[in-house]
């Protein structure tokens, strides 16, 4: 069943999910941990829509593949169509912003990399990017004050501000209309902060977003 995206209010957005736009290494210290260095430009891949689940529901991770890696990402919902964008008719499109799980198979991005291969497999399997509803932008400070995180059962493992961001979200969208066109339902995921690990099989999860946003899930074991 195809994904379309929704708000908090439970209203459907009018346009089914469409591209998932993803950016590595946008915060320092997420780079550092993984010992890779950091970008002087947005280093971007795409997950298909068929990555898309429900943040809410459980989650049921590939574990038979390897080891499954969590990382908690700002995700932005496009309203307006994007083509060689300035910042600010960039920010203007944002039509909600939400949470989340950007799942990578690292054993098979690790052995991928090393080969000097993409490593698409590892990051666009069925299921690899659970989404939450959307805050509407009037529920949300300006940028740079938004902050996320998500707790493991009851332990705090990732936390981000938007003003860590080494491309900050204006100016991100901006950079990636000018290499391709963004549409409405097309949902941007915005780098993760330090802190990512494997995912625990049977865990619960705690997710939180500036504006009052809180899911609850958990992995199946």
């Amino acid at each position: 069943m195809r994904f379309v995206p929704r708000f908090t209010d439970g209203q459907e957005f009018p346009h089914a999910l469409g591209k998932i736009v993803c950016v590595g290494r946008n915060f320092a210290d997420h780079a550092k941990e993984l010992d890779n260095p950091i970008p002087t430009e947005p280093l971007l891949f795409i997950k298909p829509s068929t990555c898309a689940v429900p943040l809410d529901e459980p989650i049921d991770a590939p574990f038979s593949r390897g080891d499954v890696h969590f990382e908690t990402e700002l995700a932005l919902l496009i309203g307006e169509p994007l083509t060689h964008a300035t910042a600010s008719e960039a920010e203007r499109a944002v039509a909600g912003i939400g949470l989340a799980l950007d799942l990578t198979l690292r054993d098979v991005q690790s052995q991928l990399k090393e080969k000097g291969y993409p490593w698409e497999i590892a990051k666009s399997f069925d299921g690899a990017c659970p989404l939450s509803p959307f805050l509407a932008l009037s529920r949300v400070p300006n940028w740079s004050a938004l902050t996320f995180s998500l707790d493991i059962d009851g332990e705090r493992v990732q936390s981000g501000e938007g003003s860590d961001m080494l491309f900050p979200v204006a100016t991100l969208l901006a950079e990636m209309s000018r290499h391709f066109t963004l549409l409405p339902g097309d949902v941007v995921l915005t780098g993760t902060p330090p802190g990512v690990g494997e995912l625990p099989r049977g865990a619960e999860l705690h997710f939180t977003l500036t504006g009052g946003l809180e899911v609850a899930t958990r992995v199946v074991d």
